[in-house]
């Protein structure tokens, strides 16, 4: 296994990871774990996203767990208001339905060149880059698009707009796997592991990024219990993770959010395992609110953190997460559940939809590079360049 690590050591972001039956920050090396074989017509059923060849068709998730129904977008409007109404949610799911919003974009202007084609969809990947402002992969998404038009062939900028849509999507699902193939190698057979909002396949292309990692760990029998909180204001954990895990045989059990640390003082929870929506060059991560409250109780009770998430939610360019701007909702989402208002009238909400986890509080970040064990600004440096 090598050397033992020294202060300062980093894992090394192409071929190291944690075994699973180690103790979390023992010495990193090569496990076979990490390619054992997944059932994914199993374990990978659910596609939120579907593109099909005239229209762009979206899981609507704020009709489940009760009806499976898919909008048609038929422009890129009607995916910028998708992602703002959170028919469509995930940072990695939200990056590929702009990804396609920009080839429907493509198909209502005519252009005879490329720079032609830049300059009039300008306007439209600036409405759907607005729609959704701390979730990185829509930035990163969408300038990949523009990258995509500055290199093609002028009687070829549709057809490569949406060939980086289509690599866009399947690079998600690629990285995804790894990822739950990564992260479930830290962890020690018969774990039970807590998870926060919702980051399986509805999230994504597919498969997960935080769920992802819980697929494959109950998969290699290494997760005997998973719990979800509900996450108040719009429940994705009561209402799309333990679906979820339903469609795919797992048994998950429900909690509300206000019990997660008696769940943690009980012993039933060896790992809290969550997502990101933007992860800053020291480590901090941004994620759906309630996430830093976790960390801080995880620590308390010696639980370990494990943000799992693409390595395009890594933003070099944000030194830490006091600079992230955090979204606020309609505060009357706090008013009301399922519809029915439980509030008395004239009173007032405060509605921040993300929080920032200080990097300190987290044992492991996983991307579909590598796992860096408590992370920050030296270690993502070494990993994705100087910020």
């Amino acid at each position: 296994m090598g050397r033992r690590r020294q202060p300062g050591d980093w894992c090394n972001w192409q071929t190291r990871i944690t075994p699973g039956g180690g103790r979390p920050g023992a010495p990193l090396a090569h496990n076979a774990a990490v390619e054992h074989a997944i059932d994914y017509a199993r374990y990978d059923r659910i596609r939120p996203i579907r593109w099909t060849g005239e229209a762009l068709q979206l899981l609507d998730q704020r009709r489940l767990p009760f009806a499976v129904e898919y909008l048609d977008c038929a422009d890129s409007d009607a995916v910028a208001a998708a992602i703002r109404a959170l028919a469509v949610r995930g940072a990695p799911a939200i990056g590929i339905a702009a990804a396609w919003g920009v080839v429907l974009a493509a198909r209502a202007i005519e252009a005879a060149t490329a720079a032609a084609a830049a300059r009039q969809l300008e306007p439209a990947l600036q409405r759907l880059e607005a729609a959704r402002p701390t979730a990185v992969n829509l930035a990163w998404a969408l300038a990949r698009m523009r990258a995509a038009l500055t290199r093609a062939a002028d009687g070829d900028w549709r057809g490569a707009l949406q060939r980086e849509a289509a690599a866009i999507e399947r690079e998600d699902l690629a990285a995804n796997r790894r990822m739950g193939m990564l992260g479930a190698a830290l962890i020690a057979p018969g774990s039970g592991v807590l998870t926060h909002c919702n980051t399986g396949s509805l999230a994504t292309a597919g498969f997960g990024t935080a769920l992802g990692v819980i697929r494959a760990g109950v998969a290699q029998g290494r997760i005997a219990a998973v719990y979800a909180g509900e996450t108040r204001p719009w429940l994705q954990g009561a209402r799309l993770t333990v679906w979820e895990l339903q469609q795919d045989g797992i048994d998950a059990t429900l909690i509300v959010d206000a019990a997660a640390a008696h769940l943690m003082r009980s012993g039933r929870v060896q790992w809290v395992v969550v997502g990101a929506d933007r992860i800053c060059a020291n480590g901090d991560v941004a994620n759906k609110i309630g996430t830093y409250q976790l960390a801080i109780v995880a620590k308390h009770h010696g639980v370990k953190v494990m943000v799992v998430a693409p390595s395009s939610t890594v933003d070099m360019d944000t030194p830490t997460g006091e600079t992230i701007r955090i979204e606020e909702r309609d505060p009357g989402e706090l008013h009301a559940v399922g519809g029915s208002r439980t509030v008395a009238e004239g009173i007032g909400a405060w509605n921040p939809v993300f929080d920032v986890t200080p990097h300190a509080l987290i044992d492991a970040l996983v991307t579909e590079r590598g796992a860096i064990e408590r992370p920050d600004a030296d270690k993502l440096r070494a990993a994705f360049g100087r910020g």
